[in-house]
This record gives C-alpha cells, sequence and structure tokens, in this order.
C-alpha cells in the first residue's frame, strides 16, 4: 500500500508553519494514541503513520528533503519502526511533553531561573552584637546589564530562536537499531538548550547579560545576635536568568569574643576580683555591665567563687523576648609584693585569730568547725 503524503496526513498545506505543524501533530497525536484507543489497531496504525510524517516535517533539513524527492528520499523502512513498545520515541516525546512536561526527555524551554545566593561572613564585635548595629559591606556578584537589560543582544535587538533546534533547546537523534529506530533527545550545542542565540551581542556584556560588579549594601544587624546567626536579605544575591529574580544574600554573623565578658545564650557571665578586705568586710563595689558601670553591695565574709546574678544586665533575645541576665563570680586576691610593715600588721592580725604564721598547730574541733571569716568577725568582735 503506498504512502499517504505526509502533509495529508497532518493535515496541513505545504506551506505550514512549524507551529501549525506542532499543533496538528499533537492534535492528531492525541486522538489516536494507543493508550487512549487501547487495543484498536487501526489507531494504533494512524499514531505510527503519524509520528513517522511529523517526523519528517518538524525537521527543516528532512522537510526540504521530502518536499524535493518526496518518500523516495528517504529509507522505504520508514521512521515509524518499533523502537519501544511498536511506537517512535519521537512522537511519545512530544507527547510525554504535551501531558507531563519535560521529566520524560520531551522539549524542555528554559524559562526564568532564579539567580544564585550569595554568603558573606560578616565579623562584629561583641558590643555590636548585644545592641544591634547598621554595617555597609562591599560584594561582588553578576548584576543585569543595564544596557541591554539582561537580554544580552545588543539595543535595539533580541535574541533570535535557535535555527538548529527551533527554540527547543534540544536535538533529536535517531538511531537504527535491530529493534527498529531509537531516538535520544541531546541538548542543543547551537543555543547550549537556551532556545535562542544572539546574532549581535551586546558590547558592554558582550552577550552575556549580566556584568560583575562590586556592590555596596548596607545591612542592618539586630540585636541579640550571635555567632552562626544569619540573616537574609531578599534580593541582594546573584541576578536572575532569562527575566527571572535575583538571588539572596545570607549573612554569617560572626561575634569576636570580649576582653572580660563570656556569653551563654542570653546571659552574660563576668569575673569580679575583690581584694582580701572587700571579702572579709564587705561593702559596696562596683561591677563593670555592657552598659556601664553599676554599684553592688556586697556582703561580708564573702567566699571566692560566689555567683551574684544582676537581673536584666544581660544581652536582649534577639527575637525579642526580654533580656538575659548578668552573673557575677567574684575571686578574692592574694595581695603580693607585702611591704614589711604590711606584713607585720597581718602577722599580728594572725595572731589575733590564734595563727601562728610559719608553724603549723593542730587545730581543735572547735577551731575546724569555724571557718575563717568567722574568726576574721571574731577577732573584730575582741
Amino acid at each position: 500500500m503506498a504512502k499517504r503524503d505526509y502533509y495529508e496526513v497532518l493535515g496541513v498545506s505545504r506551506d505550514a508553519s512549524e507551529d501549525d505543524i506542532k499543533k496538528a501533530y499533537r492534535k492528531l497525536a492525541r486522538k489516536y494514541h494507543p493508550d487512549v484507543n487501547p487495543g484498536d489497531k487501526e489507531a494504533e496504525e494512524k499514531f505510527k503513520e503519524i509520528n513517522e510524517a511529523y517526523e519528517v516535517l518538524s525537521d527543516p533539513e528532512k522537510r526540504a528533503r521530502y518536499d524535493q524527492f518526496g518518500h523516495a528520499g528517504f529509507d522505504n523502512n520508514g521512521f515509524g519502526g518499533a523502537g519501544f513498545g511498536g511506537h517512535d520515541f519521537g512522537g511519545f516525546s512530544d507527547i510525554f511533553d504535551m501531558f507531563f512536561g519535560s521529566a520524560f526527555g520531551g522539549q524542555t524551554r528554559r524559562g526564568p531561573r532564579k539567580g544564585a545566593d550569595v554568603r558573606y561572613e560578616l565579623t562584629i564585635e561583641f558590643e555590636e552584637a548585644a545592641f544591634g548595629t547598621t554595617k555597609t559591606i562591599t560584594i561582588p556578584r553578576w548584576e543585569s546589564c543595564s544596557a541591554c537589560h539582561g537580554t544580552g543582544a545588543r539595543k535595539g535587538t533580541q535574541p533570535v530562536t535557535c535555527p538548529r533546534c527551533k527554540g527547543t533547546g534540544q536535538i533529536a537523534h535517531t538511531q537504527r537499531t535491530p529493534l527498529g529506530h531509537f531516538q535520544s533527545i541531546r541538548t542543543c550545542p547551537e543555543c547550549q538548550g537556551e532556545g535562542k542565540v544572539i546574532k549581535d551581542p551586546c558590547p558592554q556584556c558582550r552577550g552575556k547579560g549580566k556584568i560583575r560588579r562590586n556592590r555596596k549594601v548596607e545591612i542592618k544587624v539586630p540585636a541579640g545576635v550571635d555567632t552562626g546567626s544569619r540573616l537574609r536579605m531578599s534580593g541582594e544575591g546573584e541576578a536572575g536568568e532569562l527575566g527571572g529574580p535575583p538571588g539572596d544574600l545570607y549573612i554569617i554573623i560572626n561575634v569576636k569574643p570580649h576582653k572580660y565578658f563570656v556569653r551563654q545564650g542570653d546571659d552574660i557571665y563576668l569575673e569580679q576580683p575583690i581584694s582580701f578586705v572587700q571579702a572579709a568586710l564587705g561593702g559596696e563595689i562596683e561591677i563593670p555591665t555592657l552598659e556601664g558601670k553599676v554599684k553592688f553591695k556586697l556582703p561580708e565574709g564573702v567566699q571566692t567563687d560566689t555567683i551574684f546574678r544582676l537581673k536584666g544586665k544581660g544581652i536582649q533575645n534577639v527575637q525579642g523576648y526580654g533580656k538575659g541576665d548578668q552573673h557575677v563570680k567574684v575571686k578574692v586576691v592574694t595581695p603580693r609584693n607585702l611591704t614589711k610593715e604590711q606584713k607585720e600588721l597581718l602577722k599580728k592580725f594572725g595572731e589575733t585569730l590564734g595563727e601562728n604564721p610559719g608553724k603549723i598547730e593542730k587545730e581543735s574541733n572547735e577551731q575546724k568547725d569555724k571557718s575563717f571569716f568567722d574568726k576574721v568577725k571574731d577577732a573584730f568582735r575582741n
């Protein structure tokens, strides 16, 4: 039986455009697809005939050969072999694309894509983390070319449809196997899968559509951030592609250690040195905080490593849930480099406590039960 004219098979005229041919094919393929007509041999044959016609007419080179030589310009075995389940992959690629997008290797026209995110590590002082700050940083990034507005084409021109893949971004390669014809889909080498090519590139970005620039960005660091905190600035990343939005900028915070304060969560810790006399007698001392010095009444007889709490003198919670506390650990400092007079006074003081400096004596159980500062109190009472 003689083959029907391919234009007749698809129901289009000989001067039909590529889009007309594609639309006609999709309409007929949907109608005669074997999955839609299970067990219908006639529909299966029509589907193979439609695929064969589309395989030729959708390819400019094959179409030109067909227009010149007709069916004689091709192998008599045709293009509708039994490559997969009796059906050519060319037909399936468009059917799958029509129903399921590009997941099955059909046509994949690349659309707008969001730009890449940018990461920046920012180091700040301890106090800046506690109270918040504003920083201006400079980041290198790709930005949309202002001359061509990201198209990559010279001003007044536009990218054109790739003549090799006809805008699909992919090229179909048909290979004959013992089982029939096998069709594979590859990225178009002409346009690198973009579907468009630039005939007259923009002189400013050289056809890239993007330019590398150093951009200054102002960052508002909220109070309460800590090392490892991450701030996100929407739209401050790399420029998008094909009209897509820019990426985001992520600021990773690193806080310098403080000379005196140590942070744990929203609380801060401080070691406060006090003298032997202050520890014994107590009294008012000044304690440094992040907001300045505050006066604190030290009880008499305080032991070293005793911890006091200053409520609300810590760090503001970054989520706004109040402030932490400041914990003060006192350290009694033993005096060094005493003068001869000071040593004599301490010896006399020790004698008032019943001590004999330079000689270790056994203490009575009663003396053992008394702390050092209890003895100090007793001495002052006497």
